[in-house]
C-alpha cells in the first residue's frame, strides 16, 4: 500500500516551503558581510602548518609501524612452560677478552 499525497496539497506545500527557504532582505545577512568566503594570508599559513605536521605524522606513524611483528602468536613455548632448564652460563665464558694483545696496532 502506497501512500500518495493529491496534486492539491503538493502545490500549497512547495509555494511555502520556497517562501520560507528565501532569505529576508532586512539588511542582516547572519555574519555574511562583504569579505564572507574570502581567505586570508593567515589562513594559508594555518593550512600549511597542518600539512606539515601531518607529513611528520605519517613518517614517524611508519617508522613505529615496522618495529610491530607480522604476527601477535607466539608459537613457541614461554620459557617457564619449557620442560628443559634453561643452561646456565659457564665461568671461562665470562672472562674478559684482553683486545690490546689480539690486534697489532700500526704505526707509520
Amino acid at each position: 500500500m502506497s501512500f500518495g499525497v493529491p496534486a492539491v496539497a503538493v502545490v500549497p506545500l512547495t509555494a511555502s516551503a520556497l517562501f520560507l527557504a528565501q532569505q529576508p532582505d532586512s539588511g542582516d545577512n547572519g555574519g555574511q558581510g562583504e569579505d564572507f568566503g574570502k581567505s586570508s594570508p593567515v589562513g594559508l599559513l594555518v593550512l600549511i602548518l597542518f600539512l606539515i605536521a601531518v607529513v611528520f605524522l605519517v613518517r614517524s606513524m611508519s617508522k613505529h609501524l615496522k618495529k610491530v611483528p607480522a604476527s601477535f602468536d607466539t608459537e613457541e613455548k614461554a620459557p617457564e612452560e619449557s620442560s628443559e632448564p634453561a643452561p646456565q652460563p659457564e665461568e671461562d665464558e665470562a672472562k674478559p677478552v684482553d683486545k690490546s694483545s689480539s690486534s697489532p696496532s700500526k704505526t707509520d
